[in-house]
């Protein structure tokens, strides 16, 4: 009676509901002290049923890292490769990496925890430096266009934009009193119009 329970499971599993489950997990208690087991467990399945959705730990890792990196990177890509004046396609980009830290809160939070100890994590602090390259690259566009102070390091200026973006996962609560969309204005507002040269272009 008890086998056959858990060999069912709970209904209304799929991979997307197991990668939310282990992402939790894997910020809660560390991604190397999780195991499949214990995965199986949290959701209620044998070890045999959670194969079903996913082949390894792995593999969970890798959709989550890529859940907190891919639309990210296409932003930044589209904004750098971009035509027209750098500063506002940077001020694009901050606001739309608030609101995509807040879409995927948790993978993001997982990310930020990320210290290279596997080749996917390797994979995915690559793609982060990339992301750091290329907004630093639109920071020294903006500078050289006259828009911001060109006696800043551009690639600190991208580290002190993405680091005041990333610090959200620490404090931020999307059901709590600051809307997302305020929440991105204000960082815009802090992060560039500080550097800016007298008033932010529109």
């Amino acid at each position: 009676m008890t086998e056959t329970r858990v060999r069912r499971g709970r209904p209304g599993h799929d991979q997307a509901t197991v990668l939310r489950v282990a992402i939790d997990l894997f910020i809660a208690r560390g991604y190397d002290a999780v195991s499949m087991a214990d995965l199986a467990a949290e959701l209620g399945l044998s070890k045999s049923s959670l194969y079903h959705h996913v082949p390894s730990k792995e593999r969970l890792l890798e959709l989550a890292l890529d859940e907190a990196l891919a639309e990210l990177t296409a932003v930044v890509d589209a904004a750098a490769d971009g035509a027209g004046p750098a500063y506002p396609r940077l001020r694009r980009v901050v606001e739309d990496s608030v609101r995509l830290l807040v879409a995927h809160q948790p993978a993001v939070t997982l990310l930020l925890r990320v210290r290279g100890n596997t080749a996917v994590e390797r994979a995915a602090l690559e793609r982060r430096r990339r992301i750091d390259a290329r907004l630093a690259g639109l920071v020294r566009a903006a500078a050289t266009e006259g828009s911001l102070r060109d006696d800043l390091d551009p690639e600190v200026v991208s580290r002190l934009v993405f680091g005041m973006v990333n610090s959200l996962v620490e404090w931020y609560d999307a059901a709590g009193p600051v809307e997302v969309g305020a929440l991105a204005r204000t960082v815009v507002a802090t992060a560039l119009e500080g550097p800016a040269r007298g008033a932010s272009p529109g």
